[in-house]
């Protein structure tokens, strides 16, 4: 097949995603996943001998994905959702402080009360670096986010980048 479309420029690509109306958020999709979800397949990959930073990548950051795109579907309040149970405990302090500390962070940044859970004094660790190359530890020292930090968690600004 050929195709018979029209190749636009990239400037024009730019303008017609500039004219173009936003759609409405779709609220009427729930979540998908949640933290709590999250937390409960990292404890069966730690209890089959996952490292740390595959639960980090797994758990930390597919909820930062899941709580992104709820966000862009419903706004902050369904984004909110995904932290509202209490995540299980995984077997590893480092990566249950972790979700206390994303959870805090993104309600702090996003406008919407902390759950209660993620302020539980056992949700700490020490000098964790999550899939920080030593290289870089110093600055994760300097660059994580006050909720990470208080949590133990030292991470640099890239570390919650997502694609």
């Amino acid at each position: 097949m050929v195709f018979q479309g029209e190749v636009l420029s990239v400037g024009a690509l730019l303008d017609v995603a500039r004219t173009t109306p936003e759609t409405a958020q779709n609220t009427r999709v729930g979540l998908r996943h949640t933290a709590a979800q999250n937390a409960a397949a990292c404890r069966t990959m730690l209890a089959i001998d996952e490292p740390l930073d595959a639960c980090w990548r797994f758990g930390i950051l597919q909820t930062l994905d899941d709580y992104t795109s709820s966000s862009r579907r419903g706004g902050p309040d369904l984004a909110a959702g995904v932290f509202t149970d209490e995540p299980p405990r995984t077997g590893s302090v480092e990566v249950d402080a972790a979700f206390a500390a994303l959870a805090e962070h993104l309600a702090e940044r996003d406008g919407w009360p902390t759950p209660a859970w993620a302020s539980d004094p056992s949700r700490r660790t020490t000098a964790w670096y999550p899939s920080v190359p030593a290289i870089f530890h110093a600055d994760a020292d300097q660059e994580s986010p006050e909720a990470f930090r208080r949590r133990g968690i030292l991470i640099t600004s890239r570390s919650l980048s997502r694609a």
